[in-house]
């Protein structure tokens, strides 16, 4: 049996890359599934270059996943009811557990405060009744749990986290949920997933676990998961890739990313144009999340001391 170069074989895409025979295009080679580079007869040719081809795959595969990691996080959604982009703090966001709908701060300040009575304690969006006890928003949060909702197991796991609304502790039940809410795709789960298994707190310490869950929700578009591992990196003296990834989060408004990237240019990792680009792309994004209902929202809370909901995420 021949063998011929990786390099070779990717100038030959129609010729197996352990014996070299061809198909002649038509089709009947079978690319590596982990690097696509190269192409192979059978399972035989493939085992046969293994050796030779390990480490360019490898290399390959490393570039594919850098690739989808720093891709530019796509925008949060909008908030139903004022159509912007939905804040990035969470204690600015309200879920409902009636409708599975998540609505900024603002909305659902400015309607307690212009409603008319018998609307005020209504959702801004279905109109249903607000719940009246724990035990019925309890109720009403399973049952969207039971819909497959992601938010309202992420929420749900957040009481069991901390024995909130009458629920006894349960740190077994609640990583149940973030489980099952990161398998739907839900970048906060993974978030809250990456903080356990980093602090080791209700689950045993793992940090690898801990990094796969914070890439996975940094690639969702969870910018606080991607300023860790912007921090990460940083502690790794990794700084090129720290700074791609804090100019990736303070692109779509993430203040302390802002400020990494401000300092990475005085110290010379940030080039000009990239500071203008990312300055730019912040502001706009800053400008993208502002209201006056939302701000109206901050001072009232600020001046009572108190944030628009209880704390569901386990920790940042």
């Amino acid at each position: 049996m021949s063998t011929i170069t990786t390099k070779d074989a990717d100038n030959r895409k129609n010729h197996c890359a352990a014996c070299g025979d061809s198909d002649d295009g038509g089709g009947s080679l079978k690319a590596c599934t982990a690097c696509n580079l190269v192409k192979y007869c059978d399972r035989t040719c493939q085992v046969a270059h293994r050796p030779a081809h390990k480490k360019a795959c490898k290399k390959r595969v490393a570039e594919l996943f850098d690739e989808k990691l720093f891709k530019q996080s796509p925008p949060d959604e909008d908030c139903p009811i004022c159509y912007l982009r939905l804040p990035i703090d969470f204690d600015q966001r309200m879920y409902q557990s009636c409708c599975g709908k998540m609505m900024c701060g603002g909305c659902a300040h400015a309607h307690i405060v212009t409603a008319a009575d018998t609307e005020r304690f209504k959702c801004v969006f279905c109109r249903t009744e607000l719940s009246s006890s724990h035990e019925e928003d309890i109720e009403r949060m399973k049952k969207r749990v039971e819909a497959n909702d992601a938010r309202a197991m992420v929420r749900l796991g957040g009481y069991y986290v901390f024995g909130m609304k009458g629920l006894r502790q349960d740190h077994a039940k609640a990583l149940e949920l973030m489980h099952k809410s990161a398998k739907l795709g839900n970048h906060i789960a993974h978030l809250n997933l990456s903080v356990d298994y980093q602090n080791g707190d209700i689950v045993e310490k793992d940090t690898r676990k801990a990094t796969y869950h914070r890439q996975l929700a940094a690639m969702a578009g969870n910018i606080h998961a991607r300023y860790n591992l912007g921090s990460d990196e940083g502690r790794a003296c990794n700084m090129d890739r720290a700074f791609k990834h804090w100019m990736i989060s303070a692109n779509v408004g993430h203040d302390l990313a802002m400020k990494a990237v401000q300092e990475g240019h005085k110290s010379g990792f940030v080039t000009k144009n990239d500071y203008a680009k990312t300055t730019r792309a912040y502001g706009n994004s800053i400008d993208e999340m502002k209201s006056d209902d939302r701000d109206r929202a901050a001072a009232f809370h600020a001046s009572r001391g108190s944030s628009p909901r209880p704390p569901v995420i386990l920790s940042e």
